[in-house]
């Protein structure tokens, strides 16, 4: 049996120029809040930020998707899939 060149669903993670709108998407925010914590020595970060449109979200994020001196007042660009904020970046 031959493995398909077909992705489940017809998603091919992009690599066909399909778009897909709502799923994948970056907006600029503001950080609000950010709360360094960890469980049983596995760190997180809590981070709230506000949006243009002054919606706030706040993301319990792994070390690796934020940066490590992120600070409030912070001008970011925040990565979400399927409306879940997923990373922060400094533009």
């Amino acid at each position: 049996m031959r493995a398909s060149s077909r992705s489940i669903g017809g998603l091919d993670g992009g690599r066909s120029g399909a778009s897909l709108p709502g799923v994948l998407g970056e907006a600029e925010a503001v950080v609000l809040d950010v709360k360094p914590w960890d469980v049983h020595g596995v760190g997180y970060v809590d981070v709230t930020v506000a949006y243009r449109d002054r919606t706030t979200e706040t993301a319990r994020l792994g070390p690796e998707s934020v940066p490590e001196d992120l600070r409030v007042g912070e001008q970011v660009v925040v990565s979400k899939a399927v409306n879940m904020i997923v990373a922060i970046r400094r533009p």
